[in-house]
């Protein structure tokens, strides 16, 4: 099979999918566009994307796959192992809620249309756009460290000793937050699990300065 990944390489929805790929030992050819100068709104892509956002999966017979969560099961139902969802009901529910207070409550409050938006409607400049990005990674994270921290479920990554959605989902999040200088010395374990996952090949070549359209 012949994937081509349409991205960009600072989008986290972006990162957590190369990740996801990478996890599963699937090569890829890399499509780079750039969101500031409306590369995803030209009406080739809008043929492939109606959102206009990516990532955009395209398979070698032309079906795209759009929405990075959406994608990324896809994956784990076509290529099973390594598996990205525990084998029990309870272990699954917990990675999905803690994959979802990252890709349901941070991402789409802060991703670039948003930003964007801020600047276009109220007049939000860099320093109130920070503002605003901070705010909701604080509101999140604080309690992801609480749950990550307090529970017995917790291992080297999110949850137990295999990385899975939820890592995806955090790594891709913290470096997204680096844009906006957050540190992560309010959020230890956070802290902890992100030096794990930066360690490993599939998650450390994934990350945005890795990717060959970083100017």
């Amino acid at each position: 099979m012949t994937l081509k990944l349409h991205n960009f390489f600072r989008s986290s929805t972006s990162t957590r999918l190369r990740a996801a790929l990478n996890i599963k030992g699937l090569e890829y050819d890399y499509v780079a566009y750039v969101l500031r100068k409306g590369e995803t709104r030209t009406p080739e892509y809008l043929a492939m994307n109606p959102q206009g956002l990516v990532p955009t999966l395209e398979l070698d017979d032309g079906t795209t796959l759009t929405q990075s969560l959406a994608i990324i099961a896809w994956l784990d139902e076509i290529h099973p192992e390594p598996a990205l969802l525990p084998s029990d009901p309870l272990g699954r529910a917990r990675v999905r809620s803690l994959a979802y207070m990252i890709a349901c409550e941070i991402h789409p409050l802060n991703n670039l249309r948003v930003l964007f938006r801020l600047n276009e409607q109220f007049g939000a400049d860099e320093a109130a756009q920070k503002a605003w990005f901070t705010h909701w990674v604080e509101t999140t994270f604080d309690a992801l460290e609480t749950e990550l921290a307090s529970s017995p479920r917790t291992g080297r990554y999110c949850h137990g000793d295999m990385p899975g959605l939820a890592d995806l989902c955090l790594y891709a999040q913290v470096w997204n937050n680096r844009r906006f200088d957050i540190a992560l010395d309010r959020w230890p374990t956070i802290a902890r699990i992100f030096s794990s996952l930066d360690a490993l090949p599939a998650f450390a070549n994934a990350a945005p300065p890795r990717q060959p359209d970083t100017a």
